[in-house]
């Protein structure tokens, strides 16, 4: 079949001298074109792909660098992240310290004033108490002499005489307070 078809083609060519077939270029026109085709390649390869590699590499080499970036970027964020936690951590424990402590000063402040309170309670009831002491002296010793007297116009008129003397009236007196003490006394025993 290609010999057929080479047959038909020189058969044709000359043929075609007389007359051009539409189907098949002229060499001039093959020869036209491969020379402009071989321009065009020399041009777009030392001029347009160079241009081309370099803004390729540029390109490259910005998206490179910018994903280098971009991890160092989120290198030091991821680092500045560990520190801060550290610091929250370490400002959290101190925190804590503090309270406690507060707690701890709080606790023996309270434990100061609750033994101050009880120290000013004790002296209070000892002053009260060594008061009422007093008055106590001081009212039974007023009572004496009331009763005392009571007794001996008591006992005036109920003897008849009158019990001026001084020392009579008071050996009268003593002896009847102490016979009301131990009247009290074995009373309250019964």
């Amino acid at each position: 079949m290609i010999t057929k078809l080479a047959t038909d083609v020189t058969t044709l060519a000359a043929e075609g001298a007389t007359e051009h077939n539409p189907i098949i270029p002229l060499w001039q026109e093959v020869v036209l074109g491969l020379i402009a085709f071989s321009i065009l390649c020399f041009v777009l390869m030392k001029f347009v792909f160079p241009m081309m590699e370099k803004t390729f590499a540029a390109r490259v080499d910005a998206i490179e660098g910018g994903i280098k970036r971009a991890e160092a970027a989120q290198a030091e964020a991821n680092q500045l992240l560990e520190q801060y936690k550290a610091q929250l951590a370490e400002a959290r424990t101190e925190a804590a310290r503090i309270r406690d402590e507060a707690r701890a000063d709080a606790e023996g402040i309270r434990q100061d004033i609750l033994a101050k309170a009880r120290e000013e309670s004790d002296r209070i009831i000892g002053a009260g108490q060594e008061q009422l002491a007093v008055q106590r002296e001081s009212i039974v010793r007023e009572l004496r002499s009331e009763v005392g007297s009571l007794a001996v116009d008591l006992a005036s008129k109920i003897v008849g005489e009158s019990l001026a003397d001084e020392a009579r009236s008071r050996g009268t007196v003593e002896r009847f307070i102490n016979e009301l003490g131990t009247a009290g006394s074995a009373g309250g025993r019964r």
